[in-house]
């Protein structure tokens, strides 16, 4: 019998065949050390049991913002107003139905999904806003939290407890995008711990980054897009055809610093994240699907935890879906999501945040209402 009648003696040489093109991929990609393995690069499967249950029949509305502290615990600030009669049954007078009551504003809970601490809404001696947007937890203890109605012209400083400790601007009439007193509806803040100073992405009134002291909450600087004067002109709608906006449109939705001192900054409706120094000067500039019209491509940023922080995962509310970026380029080379409402889909995916073992969590906004936890599966964390 001629050998390659052997069956045997086939499934050995296709073997043979294979282990050579394996070691031949292996070579090139040694050769090669800037090229991205599979494993490499951050990929996510969701995990539908959390987060656990809410205890006293509470319930979530749109969740403004979401972020990661220092111990691992995820911190998300809702909208109580935002629930709907049926959503909000339990508490009407007389009860519409069984279910359900809101939860209060803001809500601390472990990577576990157990439920910590919770708190927040008006008290004394402060104005609470009038719909909640961005929350943001530093190391000194302190949790940030804004709001984005009319006069929502303020960030508030609360302890971990939702004692209230201070406020940046006013809620009042906004004094536009130069005024160093006041905010605009601001979207987000993130904290640089060692310069001890607060950087607000300010805002869906506002067109600029604003920073401040975080701890006597004086002005420090602000820039608008390209790191000029930002300017509160009238803008005409997104065209994809259209020379690239010079100024921010709004809301400048999310501002993150890396350890390199970049500052990322979300110009939602251009579709394009900014680069700059800390000073405000310009670096580079990142697009993603510019022909997207809407609420626009680039709603929030999240760094990857590596040493290097090699990636950036960015949330896209009108397309739905969080793409993985290499940071260094731009390029995107992975992501995960799609329109729809069952787990591991979105509807208005509007903020993440990333812990430090590369777990993803998201919270959407509109009709969406809830937050999720999408677990690492990738060996992207070196």
């Amino acid at each position: 019998m001629a050998p390659w009648h052997d069956r045997a003696a086939l499934r050995r040489a296709l073997a043979n065949v294979a282990h050579a093109f394996s070691l031949l991929i292996a070579a090139i990609a040694f050769a090669l050390p800037g090229t991205a393995t599979a494993g490499d690069i951050p990929t996510f499967a969701v995990d539908p049991s959390w987060p656990k249950q809410l205890p006293n029949n509470w319930i979530l509305g749109q969740v403004g913002g979401i972020t990661v502290d220092w111990q691992g615990h995820i911190w998300v600030i809702h909208r109580p107003r935002s629930l709907t009669d049926d959503e909000k049954g339990a508490s009407l007078n007389p009860p519409r139905s069984k279910c359900c009551v809101s939860a209060p504003p803001v809500l601390e809970f472990d990577s576990d999904g157990n439920l910590l601490r919770s708190w927040g809404g008006p008290g004394q001696g402060y104005e609470w806003v009038g719909r909640e947007h961005g929350i943001e937890v530093d190391e000194r203890g302190f949790v940030w939290v804004g709001g984005n109605a009319d006069n929502d012209n303020a960030i508030l400083k609360f302890t971990l407890d939702g004692k209230f400790v201070a406020q940046i601007g006013k809620f009042a009439p906004s004094l536009g995008s130069n005024d160093t007193t006041q905010l605009g509806k601001p979207a987000e803040t993130a904290i640089d711990k060692e310069a001890n100073e607060i950087y607000v992405a300010d805002g869906y009134g506002n067109r600029r980054v604003i920073v401040f002291d975080a701890t006597t909450l004086a002005y420090k600087r602000h820039w608008g897009a390209y790191g000029n004067k930002p300017d509160d002109a009238k803008q005409a709608p997104y065209d994809p055809k259209a020379p690239v906006a010079q100024q921010f449109g709004n809301p400048v939705h999310c501002v993150k610093l890396a350890n390199d001192g970049l500052v990322y900054v979300c110009d939602r409706i251009n579709n394009r994240v900014q680069v700059f120094r800390k000073d405000g000067s310009f670096v580079k500039e990142f697009f993603f699907e510019k022909n997207t019209l809407g609420n626009g491509a680039v709603w929030d940023i999240a760094i990857w935890p590596d040493p290097k922080q090699t990636y950036l995962l960015s949330a896209d509310g009108e397309n739905n879906e969080i793409r993985v970026i290499k940071r260094d380029d731009g390029s995107v080379v992975g992501s995960f999501g799609h329109s729809g409402r069952n787990a591991g889909q979105f509807h208005w995916v509007h903020a993440m945040a990333i812990d430090a073992k590369g777990n993803v969590y998201t919270a959407e906004v509109d009709t969406g209402k809830r937050i999720q936890k999408f677990t690492l599966t990738s060996d992207a964390l070196k």
